[in-house]
Formats: structure tokens, sequence, C-alpha cells
């Protein structure tokens, strides 16, 4: 594991531990949990794992409120298990990759209630943004910001029971306090943080809300876009400009090991030109590209974000990372099935799935891929309100709030109830029974089933040197609703091939007709007078062995 460039064509895994694996039996996944599948996800061939956060926590918003940053939730288990994890996965092959949260932290965090005991004017005061309030008696916030959650995202600071006249900026849940970044002892504090997890055997850490860190001088009001204002461009607590003084530190700890560390960085809703600005040699060394996942299943869509995300991170010398679904957005194979008269062909969903993800598996740089992915799961959309705990879904009242339904416990058998996610059959929530023959029992020995589609993918990707980080090509292929792309290495490569559209293409004989893997069986050879050539059925996706 001595290659220091591996993050640059590195498929990466996202692990939701909370919903991946139970060992002890309480409903909760844990790190041993995880230990007992590493023979599984090394099998499917990723080449590292992306934790979701595992620290001591209150779980109010799943982990990312940190209460101490050092420590393992006895949920989830201990540093005992952590350093067992290292060792195993690392004999693997697989590199582990933890979730940082330096935005804000938990109100349990020792820091807050620090804050809670001190008058103003502390120091510890200073570590957050707080704020006096408006009016006469500070009965108002400092100003209009609102929350990511839902409603103000200031909340009144209250000592020993009584006001103080403050108020403390929270941009996610009321439980986040933000912390402040313009504090220097704040910055030795992450310093501290990255080198303590460095010199136990992380490898690295997918940074949550990079861009937020920071927020204009002054604090002024947000300017809200009324054409569209669920955009954050231009917000005053948003991609600020200090952020990367941030980044170019930390990146000098990174560096600083034998074998350097790596980040990705969590960044929405900024242009292309904004983002790569995190990538540059001496900041981030990647940044998820969520354009890609917006661009939904429109060919014309998904040409324009490869062809503007390449251009720009080639600007800085920086490979995209390429991502369909994660613990925030509804699972692709629902949100890219076809709808009529409000019911989702989720069949439908998962062949547009299975044909975007290996689209985007050829295209140049890394991928992530979230736990369940590659069984073909379903967003789990009848959730009793009761159990549901995204912070979205209870500040709105139950109008928003969808991360819930694609945080539902994987299934790895067929039995009920817990579909051995644990021995007891308890689980935080509850899977659907319909789940059993999308498990991994009942899809490991199926050729033909999403999991054998994933795991020959990951293969050939990882065994072809053509794909990965690199060039890329574009075929002009004369039908709507293709896009093609050729992938060379020296002599060979690959063709990629994508049909977005309800009907088959008749491919250029050119292409060839050698199949590496397709999505669907919808792939068939024809003999014609003038040769053979590939017909590509509808909503399918192919590899073609091609030459230079």
């Amino acid at each position: 594991m001595s290659d220091p460039g591996w993050w640059r064509s590195a498929v990466v895994y996202q692990v939701y531990p909370r919903s991946f694996a139970d060992h002890d039996g309480d409903g909760t996944g844990d790190v041993q949990g995880v230990i007992s599948r590493l023979d599984y996800l090394h099998e499917l061939g990723v080449d590292a794992l992306w934790i979701s956060p595992l620290y001591l926590s209150p779980l109010h918003d799943g982990g990312y409120d940190v209460a101490d940053y050092r420590q393992i939730d006895p949920r989830f288990g201990s540093l005992d298990d952590v350093r067992q994890l290292l060792d195993e996965a690392h004999a693997l092959g697989i590199r582990i990759l933890f979730d940082l949260v330096p935005n804000h932290t938990s109100i349990d965090h020792a820091w807050f209630q620090e804050v809670l005991g001190d008058p103003p004017g502390s120091p510890s005061w200073d570590r957050y943004v707080i704020r006096e309030g408006k009016g006469a008696r500070h009965e108002l916030p400092p100003n209009n910001w609102e929350s990511v959650f839902h409603g103000a995202a200031w909340s009144p600071l209250v000592s020993q029971g009584s006001p103080t006249g403050h108020w403390y900026l929270h941009l996610f849940d009321v439980t986040q306090p933000d912390l402040n970044w313009d504090n220097p002892e704040v910055r030795q504090e992450f310093h501290s943080i990255l080198r303590f997890w460095f010199d136990l055997g992380i490898d690295g850490f997918r940074i949550d809300v990079a861009h937020g860190l920071i927020k204009a001088p002054s604090l002024p009001d947000a300017v809200i876009d009324v054409a569209h204002p669920e955009s954050d461009l231009n917000r005053p607590f948003w991609d600020q400009e200090g952020v990367h003084e941030i980044y170019r530190e930390w990146r000098r700890i990174a560096d600083a090991y034998l074998e350097p560390r790596v980040f990705c960085g969590e960044v929405w809703d900024v242009t292309e030109e904004r983002l790569a600005r995190y990538l540059r040699s001496d900041e981030l060394h990647t940044c998820f590209d969520f354009a890609y996942l917006y661009a939904g299943w429109d060919a014309l869509a998904m040409r324009e974000v490869i062809d503007q995300t390449l251009a720009t991170h080639a600007a800085v010398g920086a490979p995209p990372t390429w991502v369909l679904s994660n613990h925030d957005v509804i699972r692709h194979r629902t949100r890219l099935a076809p709808v009529a008269d409000g019911v989702a062909d989720l069949d439908r969903g998962l062949d547009r799935a299975r044909a975007a993800t290996l689209f985007l598996l050829s295209l140049p740089g890394s991928a992530y891929i979230y736990q369940g992915e590659e069984l073909g799961l379903t967003e789990v959309t009848e959730l009793p309100p009761e159990l549901r705990e995204d912070p979205a879904w209870l500040r709105s009242g139950g109008t928003d709030g969808v991360r819930d339904g694609c945080r539902v416990p994987i299934p790895w058998t067929r039995i009920a109830p817990s579909h051995g996610f644990n021995d007891s059959g308890e689980s935080w929530l509850p899977q659907p029974v319909s789940w059993a023959g999308l498990s991994v029992t009942a899809q490991r020995e199926d050729p033909d089933s999403t999991l054998s589609f994933y795991r020959r993918a990951l293969h050939i990707r990882r065994a072809e040197g053509s794909l990965g980080d690199g060039r890329l090509e574009w075929i002009e292929v004369a039908a709507e609703g293709v896009l093609a792309i050729k992938r060379i290495d020296e002599a060979l490569g690959v063709t990629s091939i994508i049909n977005t559209g309800e009907h088959l293409v008749h491919l250029p004989a050119a292409l060839g007709t050698d199949v590496l893997i397709a999505s669907g069986d919808a792939v068939a050879i024809v003999d014609t007078d003038e040769g053979s050539h590939l017909v590509l059925g509808a909503e399918t996706a192919v590899w073609i062995r091609s030459q230079q």
C-alpha cells in the first residue's frame, strides 16, 4: 500500500456504520460489524472505505453532531476496535477514510458546555459564532440566516436557566453550534485532531461541509434570490475565501507523513470553477462532484457536466470524484425511476441505475459507492413518522427530510426481521420485507444479480489500465440519448457507451463487438453484409474492448 497517488483512481465505498452490520445485536451497527464484513468488501473490489462519523455523539444528527473528536461512541465500539479495523483492512489492501465534521460540534461537546457556564466575553465564547441579539431586549436574531434544516439559524443562548441576550449560530440543527474558525485555538485544535487520527493509521478524511467553515465578516444578512430561493450561491456563510487558508494548513500536515494522507471535501452548491479552487495542489486532494448526481437521466445534461468538470479539474491538475448516491440523498435506483400516475417504475429504475453506474465507473478520476447501492436497494419511503430522526424532518414538521429512507440497515440474508444485520432481529430502522430478495445471500451466487454486476465492473475497472485517472475522448454516435467515450492506455482501451433512450440503438461497426461487460442483457451482435456490429438496448450501458 505504498502508492501515493492511489486516490486519483480509487473506488471508495461509503459505510454508514449505524446501518452496515451490527455485531453486538443492540440494533445499531458498529466497528466490529464492519470488521466482520471486510472479506465481502474485498471481494466486491473496492480500494477504500469512507466511514461516516463514529465519534462520541448524542446522535441528534446521525453522528454529525460530535461531542468528542478523539473518542469512539460506545455504541459503535472503541479505539481498540478501530485499531483492529485498520490492521485488518490494510492487510487486505483496503484504505480507511474517516469523516471529519469541522463546521460545528454537538451542544454536548466540552467546549460548548463551558460556554453555558461562563459569562459573556469569556474565551470559551469566542470558540463559537455567538452574537448579541437585535432589538431593545436583544430578542431578535443577529441576522436573517436560515438553517439548512429549516427555521432560523440562530438560537438564544441560555446560561444556567437565564437568557444572556446573545444568540449562537447553527447552520444545521439547534444541537450543532457553529465553530468560530477565526479563532486560532479552533484551528490548532483541529490540527491536533488530524494528527491524532493520522498517527493512529487512518489514510485520510472526508470533510463534512468543507465550504462552510468561514463566515463573511460582520455576518451580513443573506440576500435571497427570489427566482431561485433554494440556491446557496453567494450566501455569506458558504464558500468564503478564508476556507482555502485552512486547507493549505491541513495539506501541510497530511503531506508530512511518510505515506501522505488524503482529503475529500464535501462542497455543495458552488460552480465548477469555484469547486476547482479547493483542489489546487496545496489544498484538498479531491471533492465530490454533485453536478453529475443532479444531472439525472439526461444525456445532454450528463455530457455538459462531464465536459465542464473535466475542464475545470484539469486546470488545477486534480482528478474528478464522481458519485450517484450517499447518506444524504434519495437512492439513485428510486431517484432515476420513471414515474407514471404517481407510481415509480423501480424495475426500470434499477436498469437505469446499473447503466448510470457502469458509465460513471468509466469516467476519469475516482468514484464513490454508497452502501447497498451494489445490491440495487430502493429508497424506503414508508417509514413510521415516529421512527424518523432526520432533523430536517423534525424541524419542518414532516414536510421535508428524506435522509432516513436511504439510511435503513442493509440486508445480508433473507431472514427477517433484520435480514442478517444482526442476530437479535433488532434494528434502529425497520427494513422492508421485500429486501429479502435483494440481500447479499440472495444475490451472491446469481451471475445476473446487481451484486455480481458490481463485482465484475469493479474488477474489470481495476484490471484495465485505461480506466481511472487519465484522458477521455468523446465518440459521436448519431443517436439521440446516447453517450460514448473512449479511454485509451497505450494500444488498448475501453469504449463506454450508455443509451438513455427508450429504443434500441445500432452502434457503428467501427466500435467493435468485444463486450467486456454490460449493465443488462439488452446487448446483441448483429451480422450484416457490412460486418458485425452491436445493438444496444434501451436504458443500458456497455464497455467494449477498443484499440488505438
